[in-house]
């Protein structure tokens, strides 16, 4: 089955229904579980991936073909979100509290929540690409939209901050 209408006004030649629900269904929850890590909102991670989704899908012969169709995904999400970051701080008045608290379901350890919060989002988007993803320095740079070497030194610097800031927790594991 081949989809012709995707929005009212737009068409998709040749894109398989099929081939992009499969991938959806296996994909999307993983990039959430990521996208919320990376910017500590779950709410506005699956709408943001919920949003790349839709441009995949928009775009399915060229993002499928691609290598990385997740770290496409990923990166569309990201920006999408970051967006909507933006405006909601310029909107926000001084009195208001922070728009949503850093917390994330999968992670066990309070600590590591906390500890990945002081991270700026660029630190916490290679972080995530790199240990809860599993991709390459080569695949999170090219996610990112960066270069090898930053995506290098924002882990180094990621990693520099975690270790002091969960160094309590090394010390309770070696007891």
């Amino acid at each position: 089955m081949h989809a012709t209408a995707i929005y009212p006004g737009t068409q998709a030649v040749g894109v398989s229904h099929d081939d992009f629900a499969g991938y959806y269904g296996a994909n999307r929850d993983r990039v959430v579980r990521a996208l919320s890590a990376t910017i500590g909102d779950t709410d506005l991670a699956a709408d943001a991936v919920d949003e790349a989704m839709a441009r995949a899908y928009q775009r399915w012969s060229k993002v499928a073909g691609l290598d990385n169709p997740n770290g496409w995904v990923y990166r569309v999400a990201l920006n999408w979100s970051t967006s909507v970051l933006r405006r909601r701080r310029r909107r926000s008045s001084p009195l208001e509290p922070p728009a949503g608290s850093f917390e994330h379901p999968a992670m066990a350890e309070p600590a590591v929540a906390a500890a990945l919060a002081e991270l700026d989002v660029r630190q916490r988007a290679v972080v995530v690409c790199r240990y809860l993803l599993g991709w390459s320095e080569a695949e999170t740079a090219e996610a990112l939209n960066t270069p090898v070497g930053t995506v290098k030194s924002r882990l180094h610097r990621a990693n520099r901050i975690l270790s002091a800031r969960l160094s309590h927790l090394r010390s309770e594991e070696q007891q």
